[in-house]
């Protein structure tokens, strides 16, 4: 992190996040991070919802092989997956609940 960086240090990801909301005004919307510890990145989460991943995954152009499936303790799968938009990093993370084990998800 730079203790120098101004506010306009953070130009890229909020010129990114404002190209996204142009393009793609119909996805769902994501909670958006944005810090001075990372600059030129911004981050899309997506809370309970592992279906509205695909429709990112795609607007963003993430190659599905790119994508990572992690899970986060014993009841949170986690989908992970980034892409260079015009040097900004965007980083798209959904968070869902993993289905029980010989239960009716599974």
């Amino acid at each position: 992190m730079s203790t120098d960086l101004r506010f306009d240090g953070l130009g890229l990801p909020l010129l990114t996040l404002r190209m996204l909301i142009v393009d793609f005004p119909g996805l769902p919307a994501p909670a958006v991070h944005v810090s001075t510890i990372y600059p030129k990145r911004l981050e899309l989460s997506l809370y309970d919802d592992m279906g509205a991943f695909e429709p990112w995954r795609t607007a963003l152009g993430i190659a599905p092989d790119a994508v990572v499936l992690r899970e986060q303790g014993e009841r949170t799968r986690v989908l992970e997956g980034s892409v260079d938009l015009a040097g900004c990093d965007v980083r798209l993370i959904a968070y869902g609940k993993r289905p029980e084990i010989g239960g009716a998800d599974a």
